[in-house]
């Protein structure tokens, strides 16, 4: 073949890895409670140089569906809080598809619309009552559509909906939200849709900083934790909670709906009191999880089942109310520059020099000894020598 510096070599190894890279699912929140933010037409250009491939929205932006037509990105597009009780009226449903899903979908790949988000955790009886009803209404709409088999329907909950999560084998749900839960977990069965988490081991960490190991979180080297029940082992607390939520819905009489994690992240920057809100721990976090992403790693219950997630979040976003941790969870400033690099071969983390250069697959024809695909903002993926 004429060595390994050949151009034929190189074709074929660039071939091999962008065809393994195809595989590698990457999904990000895009939220826009910002006065600053780019155009979505920009962000269609930022989001092919990472070559993500799932895209999750906070709402039905005819703006953005329109600016990622023809793209092959998947949307996840949602109803707010707000609008579910209107969603029970089969009426007003097949109206909200009419406008936000039917004009868009020829050319925009809509999977899944989430129906509220967090809601059993919220404190409004009202919509945890017209949560469930709000579903069946959609589904019922997307049905007459002929779209039940193309768009999905779930709703994210967070990991407050646990009242017990360690060991993993004993996560069991708050017994004041089983009457909710039971029917639900009915209809996702039902329908064949998955149940959404909003994870977060920062939030741990940040409650308990003296009793939790910061390795753990980050998915860094650690003496890793076992399941007394199970003897299984678990190297970070991430796939605990997602195997924690399984044996709840276990211990409901289901097994047959996957957890997908709709919301995962951690923040650059934060207040006093919230400790590991760090450029380097966040760089951590989401640079190793995206390596376990690309590995097509299971939890240690699931081990066959990829893992599923969505990174929160694209940008941060100046007008989210809260603590200073809410404003920074972005990959990226407004301005599309990189608030820190994600580095799995070969970079390092938080600013530097490299800061704001985008890594395409045309590397991959500069390297011989490290031929690599990479995903922009310094995240490189994939290294030719693990697979050759």
């Amino acid at each position: 073949m004429g060595g390994f510096n050949s151009p034929l070599f190189c074709l074929l190894i660039s071939a091999q890895l962008i065809q393994i890279a195809s595989a590698f699912q990457f999904g990000i929140n895009y939220g826009q409670i910002a006065n600053n933010l780019p155009s979505p037409t920009q962000v269609v250009g930022l989001l092919q140089s990472l070559n993500v491939n799932r895209v999750k929205l906070y709402d039905a932006d005819p703006k953005v569906l329109s600016a990622f037509s023809g793209t092959n990105i998947e949307f996840i597009i949602a109803i707010s809080n707000e609008n579910m009780s209107a969603m029970t009226d089969s009426t007003q449903a097949q109206a909200w598809l009419s406008q936000h899903v039917q004009p868009y979908i020829s050319g925009t790949r809509i999977t899944c619309i989430t129906v509220g988000n967090e809601v059993l955790t919220g404190n409004n009886t009202s919509y945890k009552s017209s949560l469930l009803p709000a579903m069946q209404s959609l589904y019922q709409a997307l049905t007459t559509l002929g779209l039940q088999n193309q768009v999905n329907v779930s709703t994210a909950h967070s990991l407050d909906i646990l009242a017990n999560s360690y060991p993993p084998s004993s996560g069991s749900f708050r017994e004041d939200l089983g009457s909710y839960l039971q029917p639900l977990l009915n209809f996702h069965s039902q329908i064949n849709s998955p149940f959404l988490i909003n994870a977060y081991p920062f939030f741990a960490y940040k409650a308990h900083p003296s009793s939790i190991s910061l390795p753990y979180v980050l998915f860094e080297s650690n003496a890793s934790q076992t399941d007394p029940n199970t003897n299984l082992n678990y190297d970070n607390m991430l796939y605990a909670q997602i195997d924690a939520v399984y044996a709840a819905m276990k211990a409901m009489g289901h097994t047959d709906i996957p957890v997908k994690v709709s919301e995962t992240g951690w923040p650059s920057k934060g207040d006093e009191d919230e400790t590991g809100a760090t450029v380097e721990n966040a760089a951590a976090y989401n640079g190793n999880l995206l390596k376990r992403v690309a590995m097509n790693q299971g939890t240690p219950l699931k081990p066959d089942v990829p893992l599923d997630v969505h990174v929160f979040a694209l940008f941060n976003e100046d007008l989210k109310p809260g603590p200073t941790s809410e404003r920074n969870y972005g990959l990226f400033y407004p301005d599309g520059t990189p608030v820190y690099n994600i580095g799995l071969q070969g970079m390092g983390t938080g600013y530097g020099s490299g800061s704001g250069t985008y890594f395409t697959s045309s590397s991959l024809q500069s390297s011989t000894s490290k031929l690599m695909i990479s995903y922009g903002v310094g995240i490189l993926v994939l290294v030719a020598a693990i697979f050759f």
